[in-house]
């Protein structure tokens, strides 16, 4: 699903013929405003930051900033597109970091760049996207210097929590959401936030939209969670079952090991460790499938959705409102 000016798919549910044509030109301007962003005199350092905006990917972020700026007066603002280059060059930026942490060979079907270099490439890689983002924040003023800050903040607090496991008398679910919502919630909130305040909308909708991003963006985090276990395909963009195999804690396990019924002993058992056997991998599986589990997690996912459509109430109705219930109701369906 990437955003290019062509006949692909954009990121998100646009139904609204002219609307998607906005995005669509708009979309491209930010691609090739990115490029332009990671630049350097020093062709090896242009290869090394480039190396993941060429992977593609669905570009996400800077498309939730515009579609949000629609909401306001001044969508066509340069200081929108800035913005949207800063959501996205972060976002990059932190996969470069993730990818060193999670020692991953690929990224979007191509060698990662700690794979392709070393480590070290990799970090530094990512520390100069960081340093773009800034100096680009930089220029939308002091208000947006500390949202950005802030979000950041939040971006790596998710990464090291992620590293930890839950202290003693710590829920391991809760440890686990705030995990998601600083990785993942955090700069979708400020994607949207961004899109209302320099879009040019009221004080009351940039919020409203802020604290949409953060739910529905982690939301669909924990729907991919669901598929991981759930499907067949290769519908969650990895092979179904490999959070299970690695022992990564997930929405599903973490509610599955909460139970206290005997008959879950062997499940639990299972979720103990890493599943690298390839029948006990299956035995778990099955057994998670199957576990009622799966529906408190769909259920959580929902609720999560149906909350974030409700603070839309704040926009009027027409194609913006629309696309963005939309997207809730994608989060909802899909982890269904």
């Amino acid at each position: 699903m990437g955003v290019g000016s062509g006949t692909e798919s954009l990121a998100l549910p646009i139904t609204d013929p002219a609307l998607e044509q906005r995005l669509r030109s708009r979309m491209a301007e930010v691609e090739k405003a990115l490029y332009g962003h990671v630049q350097s005199r020093f062709p090896f350092v242009t290869k090394a930051a480039s190396h993941l905006l060429d992977a593609g990917g669905k570009r996400f972020r800077p498309l939730l900033v515009l579609l949000t700026a629609e909401a306001g007066a001044h969508a066509d603002s340069d200081d929108v597109l800035t913005a949207a280059c800063i959501v996205e060059i972060t976002h990059v930026g932190s996969l470069y970091h993730d990818d060193v942490m999670d020692e991953a060979e690929l990224r979007r079907g191509s060698a990662s760049a700690n794979a392709r270099w070393d480590n070290l490439v990799a970090i530094l890689t990512g520390d100069l996207l960081f340093a773009k983002s800034s100096e680009l924040t930089a220029a939308l003023g002091p208000d947006a210097v500390r949202i950005q800050a802030q979000t950041f903040s939040r971006l790596v607090e998710g990464q090291i929590l992620e590293t930890v496991t839950p202290g003693p008398g710590e829920d391991p679910l809760e440890h686990y959401l705030a995990v998601v919502a600083g990785k993942t919630g955090s700069l979708i909130a400020t994607s949207a936030r961004y899109g209302a305040r320099f879009g040019g909308s009221s004080p009351e909708v940039e919020e409203a939209l802020a604290a949409y991003g953060e739910i529905v963006g982690s939301a669909f985090q924990l729907s991919d969670d669901i598929l991981d276990v759930a499907s067949d395909s290769d519908e969650s963009g990895k092979t179904p079952g490999t959070d299970l195999r690695e022992g990564v804690a997930t929405l599903p396990t973490l509610m599955a090991q909460t139970s206290t019924d005997p008959a879950d002993a062997r499940l639990l058992e299972l979720l103990a460790g890493p599943l690298t056997d390839d029948e006990l991998h299956a035995e778990a599986l099955a057994l998670l499938r199957a576990h009622p589990a799966m529906d408190q997690a769909r259920a959580y996912v929902v609720d999560r959705a149906t909350e974030a459509k409700a603070l839309l109430d704040v926009l009027p109705r027409g194609p913006v409102r629309a696309a963005l219930e939309s997207f809730a109701d994608v989060v909802a369906v899909r982890s269904a």
